[in-house]
C-alpha cells in the first residue's frame, strides 16, 4: 500500500532512540522528509546520518530539550526555514521516572507534567498555523497503555499520560473541521532504553535480574514477549499518513494484547 507520505514533511521528538527513532526510520523509508528532536546532541545527529544515510531522504537534527517552555516553538520554526511545510507532528518524549507516590515530591510531579503533558500541548499549539496549510495534516501524540491500565510503580506516567489522552481527543473533536488530525498510540512494553531502565528498577526492588523481569513482563502478553519499537512504528506511520484520512480520536494500543479490557 502507498501511505501517500512521498514529500510531506513530519517533526518527530524524541527520537534519537527508540519509539521515536524507529518511527523517524519508517517515516523517511516512506519517502517523508525528516526533522528529528532529542536532548542529545550526538546521539540526535547520529540518529540523522543512520536514518539518511539509509533511505536517501533529508533528515534535519534538531538538539534541544522539549521541555523548555521556548524550545516548541524555535523547533517548529527550524523546520519551516529547512522544508517550508509542515504536515505530520509526533509529540513523543521520555516518560517520567518510576516510583511510589509517598516519595515523589511537587518538583517531580511538575517536571513529570513539563515532560509528559506540556511540551506536547506547547509543540501542538506552535505547530497548528502551519498544520492548517497543510492537506493532510495529522498529529500523533505517544502516550502508554497505563491510561487504561495502570502500572505498578509508575504513578506519575499512569497519571499525567492520561491528560495528553484527554487533550488528544478533545483536539480531535475540536479542530477536526480544519481538517487535522488526532490521535494517541499507548504503547505497551517494547524493547526500548527506557523499558530496559525500568526493568533494573524492578530488578534492583526485587532482588532479580533484569533478564528476569523481562521475561515476566513478556508473560502478561497473549503473544509472549515485548513489542519491538518498528511493531509500533508502523503502525504509528500509518495513523499519520493520508491512508488514514478518516481515522481521528482513535486510542490506539500497540501492547500485544497486555491491556486486559474490553474497551
Amino acid at each position: 500500500m502507498d501511505l501517500g507520505l512521498r514529500d510531506k514533511v513530519a517533526l518527530v521528538t524524541g527520537a534519537s532512540r527508540g519509539l521515536g527513532f524507529a518511527t523517524a526510520r519508517v517515516l523517511s523509508q516512506e519517502g517523508a522528509r525528516v526533522a528529528i528532536n532529542s536532548r542529545d546532541p550526538e546521539r540526535l545527529q547520529q540518529a540523522a546520518v543512520n536514518i539518511q544515510k539509509e533511505t536517501g531522504y533529508p533528515v534535519l537534527a534538531l538538539p534541544g530539550d522539549i521541555t523548555r517552555p521556548e524550545m516548541a516553538q524555535r523547533l517548529i520554526e527550524d523546520v519551516m526555514a529547512t522544508y517550508g511545510q509542515l504536515d505530520i507532528v509526533i509529540a513523543n518524549a521520555g516518560g517520567p521516572p518510576p516510583g511510589p507516590f509517598a516519595t515523589l515530591d511537587d518538583e517531580k510531579w511538575y517536571a513529570a507534567i513539563e515532560l509528559s503533558l506540556m511540551s506536547q500541548v506547547r509543540l501542538i499549539r506552535a505547530a497548528l498555523p502551519y498544520l492548517e496549510q497543510s492537506p493532510t495534516p495529522a498529529v500523533l501524540t505517544v502516550t502508554s497503555y497505563a491510561v487504561k491500565q495502570p502500572i505498578p510503580n509508575l504513578i506519575l506516567s499512569n497519571s499525567i499520560r492520561a491528560a495528553t489522552v484527554g487533550l488528544t481527543k478533545s483536539l480531535a473533536l475540536e479542530l477536526g473541521h480544519k481538517g487535522i488530525r488526532f490521535n494517541s498510540i499507548l504503547p505497551g512494553w517494547t524493547e526500548t532504553e527506557r523499558v530496559i531502565e525500568l526493568m533494573r528498577n524492578r530488578a534492583e526492588m526485587n532482588g532479580t535480574t533484569i533478564e528476569e523481569e523481562i521475561q515476566k513482563q513478556a508473560r502478561e502478553s497473549p503473544l509472549g514477549r515485548m513489542g519491538k519499537p518498528e511493531e509500533f512504528a508502523r503502525v504509528a506511520v500509518f495513523l499519520v499518513s493520508p491512508a488514514a484520512s478518516y481515522v481521528t480520536g482513535v486510542m490506539l494500543q500497540v501492547d500485544g494484547g497486555m491491556y486486559k479490557g474490553l474497551f
